[in-house]
């Protein structure tokens, strides 16, 4: 599975941003998809997930409420909406597949990676 991620860019506090990231491979739809981010000086951080069905989604605490992940099978497509984005928002935004349990989902043991898309929010 090749992931490319796009969407990313400088948006004032308060404003909104959507990440797609698009998948390659006839199986994308047999794999949960995650959202990480990594701001400068810091580790990588889960952001949000979603199981390959669409039916469960998780959230760190940080943007629960903020944001919504969502996919489209038939567009080999994951979604990031982020509204009221905030200046600690601000980050490279990594997405992933993984076909792992939801403790490796979280913990970032994730079987593909994309190149990632920065997100800068201003205050």
């Amino acid at each position: 599975v090749q992931l490319q991620a796009s969407g990313g860019g400088l948006v004032q506090a308060g404003g909104s941003l959507r990440l797609s990231c698009a998948a390659s491979g006839r199986t994308f739809s047999s794999y949960d998809m995650g959202w990480f981010r990594q701001a400068p000086g810091k580790e990588r951080d889960f952001v949000a997930a979603i199981s390959w069905s669409g039916g469960y989604t998780y959230y760190a605490d940080s943007v629960k409420g903020r944001f919504t992940i969502s996919r489209d099978s038939a567009k080999n497509t994951v979604y990031l909406q982020m509204d009221s984005l905030k200046p600690e928002d601000t980050a490279v935004y990594y997405c992933a597949a993984g076909s792992g349990s939801y403790y490796e989902t979280l913990s970032g043991f994730m079987d593909y990676w994309g190149k990632g898309t920065q997100v800068t929010v201003s205050s």
